[in-house]
């Protein structure tokens, strides 16, 4: 946005490119990152599939190519799961399932407290184990009953040649509680040395870890339903001369809906009547109120203050601000990061090197001497140490949480990819006009060559009538709307607009237009040079036909945002540098470079160059962070490391870009930062964790340092902590910033 040529006479927000096809499949039945692995699989080998990509923590798969979701569905079932379209697994009751499993739970617990108490007891000296047949009742129906889960997602993974957690809880639990079986058979008045309850403590765990694991990653998705939940059902219509209310998914563009205080706005759209403050900080992050009066923009979903507003719908259904905002965030939790790729190559061989860990256990110790009941619960320890789920929930849960909290503070992140590259930036390379600047330019000098000013004006506005562009608007503000508009207006991408009025061919841009024609030299040029020195933005209205010659100059100047010298500070603190990117002449560069203490200055950038601007940074060794609002940006945004738009600048612009900030505020690019630094950190700690656990448990297990009821604790704990660890995410704030050039 750095040019007059930057965008065509028209409207400023050109449609969004289409979205890639995909089918997005909730998948039942995953426990652990193998099951992922296997799922994957399925989808994959599925003809016409291009990708396929599952989430352990959402539950979700989501697929792309040409293929029917029949065809995905059945690969599923084939593969020991079940798969639904996702529109018909969200309409599912989610409570009744919660109550299904903390029954189980209850259940659970209750039959194997006697057990316990037993086992408990006995170190200090008081026996009160039950007789061996009350154990054989009480566990029966834990290990047959409440754990019959596992058998059957055992057996299917099984049945699938391949295996999952479920199938070494079944087989750890199974030879505890058949040892205990072929005891109390061989002796049925065997009160000690009975292993039921550490086949139903074990399942027991399992369960409650499966249950608070559950609960744990429905929170992780808090702020997305926090989002859903903004929309109301309803909307109060203006229909016939009359108000009625009907259900907002029957809303179209151009409707006038009614929105008393205090309701939330139904759909997208623009005030027509009434004045009022709207609560978006859910939407944009901005936790002040924003005033609203007729022909201002609104967002569905935000909170009407005090007045009464009269708004005409301009977008409903998925075009919604809301309805997108939803998708991207559900899009970045549904894509893997880059180093989830370890953690898929460690899964996909997890389960058969623990069943083979196991069994060589046993033999190992039936060839050391010991008893074949010794041998038996030593690998009993080693199948249910084995935590495969922990490293299939490390990095999802993480990126859950982490792009959930940020779209509750107006930072959108498109994708887990985006979000890892995020935490690696050494440098951010700022676009100027409307990203560190205002973006509302005003006029400041008119200086005509011939001493009509006004004639400048009015031809000037003539060339600009009709177009969104900052400088555009600036100019007509100052000269008004022209009498005649030019005709034959096109845009010269990187110099300026060219069209015709009352017989002559005049152009306004840059002044690499007047160097084109051989202007740029002269009494012209000398005041050009004072403007721009002065840091101001300098066009020049040129006249080639009938004459050549130029006919005056026009001045802009920009405010600086608020908060964009406190950004900038606050980077530069943070280690990473700043850097500026523009169209603009190099003295307006330099003015906005020096306030804001940026001291890389690429001035008089065309709009194709910028990406090679970028592409030369990176091969520096920089990892390049882009932010920028305008068309113009979009190939740079591409091109960076990590492309961060604004919110408030172009569709296309967004599309180019891994990471959205719905406010145009520059202090948000630190943040956007810090989250992922924040939340890259929280996957180290959850990988390690998850690596941890088995790499000192499964050694520990083997060599008979672990019984089996602490091995099947530290499993279900395992996945537990994975969890509450990225749970944590959630009490992340943006820093808070000043607008006195340094963060609090």
């Amino acid at each position: 946005m750095d040019s007059l040529a930057s965008h065509l006479p028209g409207p400023r927000r050109p449609p969004a490119p289409p979205r890639p096809a995909a089918i997005d499949l909730a998948i039942e039945g995953m426990t652990c990152a193998g099951c992922v692995a296997r799922v994957e699989r399925a989808l994959r080998a599925v003809p016409g599939v291009t990708e396929a990509a599952v989430n352990l923590a959402t539950e979700r798969a989501r697929v792309s190519g040409t293929v029917e979701a029949a065809a995905l569905q059945q690969a599923v079932d084939q593969a020991g799961y079940h798969a639904t379209p996702l529109a018909a697994a969200r309409d599912r009751p989610r409570a009744a399932s919660a109550r299904h499993d903390r029954l189980h739970v209850a259940l659970a617990a209750l039959l194997t407290a006697p057990l316990l108490a037993g086992m408990l007891l006995q170190p200090v000296g008081i026996d009160a184990m039950l007789p061996g047949w009350l154990q054989l009742a009480l566990a029966t129906p834990v290990q047959l009953w409440l754990g019959a889960r596992f058998y059957a997602a055992g057996w299917r993974a099984a049945r699938a040649g391949a295996g999952n957690m479920d199938l070494l809880v079944a087989l750890g639990t199974s030879a505890a509680y058949g040892l205990s079986l072929y005891l109390l058979a061989r002796d049925p008045a065997l009160r000690h040395g009975l292993y039921f309850e550490a086949a139903a403590l074990i399942t027991t765990l399992v369960l409650l870890g499966r249950w608070l694991e559950a609960r744990a990653k429905h929170r992780t998705t808090e702020a997305l339903r926090a989002l859903g939940a903004l929309r109301p059902a309803t909307a109060r219509v203006r229909r016939d001369g009359a108000e009625q209310a009907v259900a907002v998914e029957t809303l179209r563009v151009g409707d006038l809906v009614v929105v008393r205080p205090g309701e939330r706005v139904p759909a997208d759209g623009a005030v027509r009547e009434g004045t009022s403050e709207l609560d978006e900080a859910l939407i944009t992050g901005e936790s002040l109120p924003v005033a609203k009066a007729p022909g201002a923009p609104v967002t569905g979903g935000a909170l009407n203050g005090t007045g009464l507003l009269v708004i005409e719908v301009t977008a409903v259904g998925a075009e919604t601000v809301l309805a997108r905002i939803i998708r991207l965030v559900e899009d970045a939790q549904a894509a893997k990061a880059p180093i989830q790729r370890l953690v898929d190559r460690v899964s996909a061989v997890f389960v058969p090197v623990v069943l083979a860990l196991a069994l060589a256990t046993a033999l190992g110790w039936l060839l050391a001497g010991a008893s074949a009941e010794v041998a038996v619960l030593r690998a009993v320890a080693v199948l249910v140490i084995a935590c495969p789920c922990a490293l299939g929930l490390a990095t999802p849960t993480a990126i859950m949480v982490g792009t959930g909290a940020g779209a509750r503070h107006g930072i959108l992140i498109k994708d887990a990819e985006a979000l890892e590259r995020a935490r690696a930036v050494t440098t951010v390379l700022f676009d100027k006009t409307g990203t560190l600047t205002e973006g509302r330019p005003s006029v400041t000098d008119v200086v005509p060559i011939d001493g009509d000013a006004g004639g400048l004006l009015a031809r000037a506005a003539a060339l600009q009538a009709g177009s969104e562009h900052p400088l555009a608007r600036a100019v007509l503000a100052r000269a008004g709307q022209p009498a005649l508009p030019a005709s034959a207006v096109r845009a010269l991408p990187g110099l300026g607009v060219e069209g015709k009025l009352d017989g002559a061919t005049l152009l306004l841009g840059s002044r690499r237009l007047a160097d084109g024609f051989g202007l740029a030299d002269g009494e012209p040029a000398r005041r050009a040079d004072a403007l721009a020195e002065a840091g101001r933005t300098v066009a020049w209205l040129i006249e080639t036909a009938p004459r050549r010659r130029v006919l005056g100059l026009l001045g802009f100047g920009d405010a600086l945002k608020p908060t964009a010298a406190a950004a900038i500070a606050r980077l530069r603190a943070d280690g990473i540098a700043s850097a500026l990117i523009t169209g603009d002449n190099r003295g307006a560069a330099h003015a906005v470079a020096t306030a804001l203490g940026i001291t890389r200055v690429l001035a008089e950038v065309m709009p194709a160059d910028k990406a090679a601007a970028v592409e030369a940074l990176r091969r520096d060794g920089a990892v390049v962070a882009m932010v920028g609002d305008g068309i113009n940006d979009a190939p740079a945004l591409a091109a960076a490391d990590v492309g961060i738009a604004l919110g408030t600048g172009t569709d296309v612009a967004m599309a180019s870009a891994g990471i959205t900030l719905m406010r145009g505020d520059p202090a948000l690019v630190g943040d956007a930062i810090a989250l992922s630094r924040r939340t890259y950190a929280k996957i180290r700690q959850n990988l390690f964790w998850a690596f941890a656990y088995n790499l000192v448990g499964l050694p520990l297990a083997a060599a008979g340092l672990l019984s089996p009821v602490i091995a099947g604790a530290a499993m279900a704990l395992s996945s537990v902590s994975v969890v509450t660890n990225a749970l944590s995410l959630r009490r992340w704030r943006p820093a808070p910033t000043n607008t006195g050039g340094a963060p609090r």
